[in-house]
């Protein structure tokens, strides 16, 4: 749920004339290994998923700012890792944003992801 509140903060402080979101059909991602420090490009597309370590990142929508506007990106994601127990959560659901990266985030001991952009 904070993600809706977060997405409807980010809607509302813009002016009206700069609402608009363009879907897009693929999205880069930045992935950090904490314990390796080692930094991966991913390239996601729209209903399909990628893998990082042990993370699965399921890539549900992703959205851009028309060409006129400040960049941004805001993809909504589920990941899931292969190493927690089969009943446990999807690691992390959700928007997160190019912008505004810890207004929602994987919260994970090993691995940080972030929505660079989408195209």
């Amino acid at each position: 749920m904070r993600w809706i509140a977060a997405f409807a903060l980010l809607v509302l402080a813009t002016p009206a004339s700069a609402q608009e979101w363009v879907p897009q059909r693929a999205a880069r991602l930045q992935a950090l290994d904490k314990v390796t420090a080692r930094v991966t490009i991913l390239e996601a597309r729209v209903g399909s998923s990628v893998t990082f370590g042990s993370l699965t990142i399921n890539l549900r929508s992703c959205y851009g700012r028309a060409p006129d506007e400040v960049p941004d990106a805001a993809a909504w994601m589920e990941m899931t890792d292969s190493r927690a127990r089969p009943e446990a959560p999807p690691a992390f659901h959700g928007w997160m944003f190019a912008n505004a990266p810890g207004v929602n985030m994987l919260e994970h001991p090993v691995y940080d992801i972030r929505v660079l952009e989408c195209r």
